[in-house]
């Protein structure tokens, strides 16, 4: 029975694709009985699977959480740096903004509505840097470039350590 050229399923005979993974299958490949599998440069995928720059990107997709999912996971410098600054910079973003929500809403709550309106104000101020922050720090990430955000990265070193 012929064996796919790129995972080493069986397949059919005629079969133009591997049922398992997809691969096209070539009428002479088909027939191999050996997987041919490739393997990439170590430099550009680790255990995770995902080259540097995809995993970089990624640790700024769900803000801290998957900076701390990728500081946990991944043990490459450059991913480690993101995965680090992630956590700080959304981290800190996070807790000033529930901060400001608690501090401003309760001032809403006994009365004071010029404070509630500056509260708002203060909160959606946040809310646009943070999502201008996420936009940047993402493209920065997949072009492969260490961008430091001035004294998020120096935090984010002392407290993990350098990479």
């Amino acid at each position: 029975m012929p064996h796919c050229t790129r995972c080493g399923a069986a397949v059919a005979d005629n079969a133009g694709f591997c049922p398992s993974c997809g691969a096209p299958q070539s009428s002479g490949a088909a027939g191999s009985t050996a997987p041919a599998v490739s393997s990439p440069p170590a430099s550009a995928v680790s255990d995770t699977g995902l080259q540097e720059n995809v995993a970089g990107l990624l640790c700024y997709a769900l803000g801290w959480i998957t900076g701390l999912i990728f500081f946990l996971i991944d043990k490459r410098p450059f991913v480690r740096f993101h995965a680090k600054q992630s956590i700080v910079v959304f981290g800190a973003l996070n807790i000033l903004h529930f901060a400001v929500a608690m501090i401003f809403g309760i001032s809403f709550l006994t009365g004071g509505l010029g404070a509630a309106s500056i509260g708002l104000l203060l909160s959606r101020l946040i809310s646009l840097v943070t999502f201008v922050l996420w936009i940047v720090l993402m493209l920065k990430a997949y072009q492969g470039q260490r961008f430091r955000v001035p004294g998020a990265a120096d935090v984010a070193e002392s407290i993990f350590g350098k990479s």
